[in-house]
């Protein structure tokens, strides 16, 4: 089986604290990175502007192991561990890039959600959506970091 999504991404300036690690609410912001990364390569042609899929978040539990700093790059691997009728779990396994040690790992908990004019309702997930999530785009990278290297081909 391929590996999980995964997605990269360099730690900012402005993501450290006075200690000079990544600010423990930062890793909430990558993990909305990398479920935005996700979703799109995950379900192709998705707006996520239209209400074509549509989600929530429910809860979110992170773990921290050990810090990240300045510079660092993240890959961060992303799958889908729960079904439920309306709602689905994503593991979120954050590492420094060619290290295998998690630094930190997250379970957030998403509704799928219908609606008009801002009121929402958690609605089953449908067949099709469902299908993608559980493929998961395995084997994909998105890599915002630059920690490929990009491979043209020979002319």
């Amino acid at each position: 089986m391929a590996p999980p999504f995964r997605y990269y991404v360099r730690v900012r300036y402005q993501d450290c604290d006075s200690q000079h690690v990544v600010f423990n609410a930062r890793y909430g912001d990558y993990i909305d990175l990398a479920i935005t990364e996700f979703l799109q390569a995950a379900m192709p042609g998705r707006d996520p502007w239209n209400n074509d899929f549509e989600i929530q978040v429910r809860k979110q539990i992170i773990e921290w192991h050990a810090p990240a700093r300045f510079q660092d790059v993240l890959e961060i691997s992303t799958f889908v561990s729960r079904f439920g009728r309306s709602s689905f779990d994503v593991q979120f396994d954050i590492r420094l890039a060619s290290r295998p040690e998690v630094i930190v790992n997250a379970t957030t908990t998403y509704v799928h959600v219908v609606g008009e004019k801002g009121v929402w309702r958690s609605a089953p997930i449908p067949p099709g959506p469902r299908a993608l999530l559980e493929a998961g785009a395995r084997g994909k990278i998105i890599d915002q970091a630059g920690y490929h290297p990009i491979v043209l081909p020979e002319t």
